[in-house]
């Protein structure tokens, strides 16, 4: 595509979005639906709260161990080794 060509494109743009229309009625609605999506929900149930609070403990719970180790080791029938895997900090 040349250079001109998107610009005959672009000064040819017409905007479809509700915000852009000439109805104030249609523009308000448009960002009405936008904020509604953007504030949390109000009714929140007493399941939603204590799992929020369950995950939360959980995380903290899981931070404050040590880190874990794991070793796996595998062998061939011969009784070589034939991989081994070290996950986590030496």
């Amino acid at each position: 595509m040349s250079e001109r060509s998107a610009l005959v494109e672009l000064a040819n743009f017409i905007g479809r979005s509700p915000l852009a229309s000439p109805d104030m009625k249609v523009r308000n609605r448009a960002l009405s639906g936008m904020t509604e999506r953007m504030l949390p929900r109000q009714k929140r149930s007493v399941g939603d709260l204590l799992g929020v609070v369950m995950a939360l403990s959980a995380r903290t719970r899981r931070m404050a161990h040590d880190p874990a180790r794991v070793e796996i080791d595998v062998f061939s029938p011969d009784g070589l080794r034939a991989l081994r895997m070290t996950l986590g900090d030496d």
